[in-house]
C-alpha cells in the first residue's frame, strides 16, 4: 500500500488504474514494474477478449490481492480490478518540437481538470499528434489524468513545461475570437494552443501566435469542453489536411 501511495507522488512513476490503462501502457512499450489484481485469471480472460494482441502477456506478471486491499491502493478502485505501477518515459521536449513529421503538437495552457487533460492526451494519441505539452501547476501524468487517457500517455510524448520553448513550428492559437477555422488554415507541423475553458489563452501566448482560429459553433453556445475542442481541431486537420508543404 505504501508503494502505491508513494508512486502517486513520484515524478518518475505512473500509476495505472484499470485494465484499459494497463493494456495501452503495455501495447506502447511501457516499463511496467508491478501489477496487482483482484482476480488475475479473470484479467487474463479480459485480455483475451478485449486485447488479443496482449493475450498471455499478463500471465505470471500480476499478483493477486483481495478486493478490500485493492480498494485501499487507490482513491477509486477500477471496475476491472487491476492497478499497476510503470516507469514514466523520459521526454525530450526539444526533440518533440524538432520532429520533422507534419503531425501537430498540442499545447494545453494551464489546464485545470485532470480528467479533461487526460482526455486530451487520449484524443491526441488517436489523431497521431507529435506530442502533448502542458503549462501550469497540474501534472499531466497525475493518476487521474492517466485514467482519463486510458493509459495512452505511453503512445506519444507527454510533458509539462514552464513555458513554450521557441521552435520553427508555427504557433496557432485556438481562440473563440479568431477567424473561423477551416482545415486548410492549419499548417502542417503546427503547435495548436488551447486555453482553459473559462479564461482561454493568455494574452502573452496570443501575442506569440502566428494565427488565431476559432471553432465555428451555433450562436449562443459560448464554449466547448477542452477535450472536445482538441478533438475537433485535430480531426479536422487529420481528415482534411492542408495541401501546403511544411516550411519547417
Amino acid at each position: 500500500m505504501r508503494r502505491y501511495r508513494a508512486a502517486r507522488r513520484d515524478p518518475g512513476l505512473a500509476v495505472l488504474e484499470g485494465f484499459h490503462a494497463l493494456k495501452h501502457a503495455l501495447r506502447f512499450g511501457a516499463a511496467v514494474l508491478e501489477a496487482v489484481a483482484a482476480d488475475p485469471e479473470e484479467l487474463d480472460g479480459l485480455a483475451a477478449e478485449l486485447a488479443p494482441d496482449l493475450a498471455g502477456s499478463l500471465t505470471g506478471r500480476v499478483s493477486p490481492v483481495g478486493p478490500e486491499a485493492l480498494a485501499r491502493l487507490v482513491p477509486q478502485a477500477p471496475r476491472t480490478g487491476v492497478v499497476a505501477i510503470a516507469r514514466r518515459p523520459a521526454v525530450d521536449v526539444a526533440a518533440v518540437l524538432a520532429d520533422e513529421r507534419p503531425a501537430p503538437v498540442v499545447l494545453l495552457e494551464d489546464p485545470r481538470t485532470m480528467g479533461n487533460m487526460g482526455a486530451c492526451v487520449r484524443v491526441a494519441a488517436a489523431a497521431d499528434a507529435a506530442g502533448v505539452l502542458t503549462t501550469g501547476h497540474n501534472d499531466p501524468w497525475h493518476p487521474d489524468a492517466l485514467r482519463g487517457a486510458a493509459g495512452l500517455h505511453f503512445a506519444l510524448p507527454v510533458a509539462a513545461v514552464e513555458e513554450l520553448p521557441g521552435s520553427d513550428r508555427p504557433l496557432v492559437a485556438i481562440d473563440p475570437g479568431g477567424e473561423g477555422l477551416r482545415p486548410r488554415d492549419l499548417p502542417p507541423g503546427a503547435i495548436l494552443a488551447f486555453g482553459a475553458e473559462r479564461h482561454g489563452l493568455s494574452a502573452a501566448l496570443l501575442d506569440r501566435a502566428e494565427a488565431r482560429l476559432g471553432i465555428p459553433m451555433r450562436p449562443g453556445v459560448s464554449s466547448l469542453n477542452l477535450a472536445t475542442s482538441v478533438a475537433a481541431v485535430l480531426f479536422a486537420q487529420r481528415l482534411c489536411p492542408s495541401p501546403s508543404p511544411s516550411k519547417r
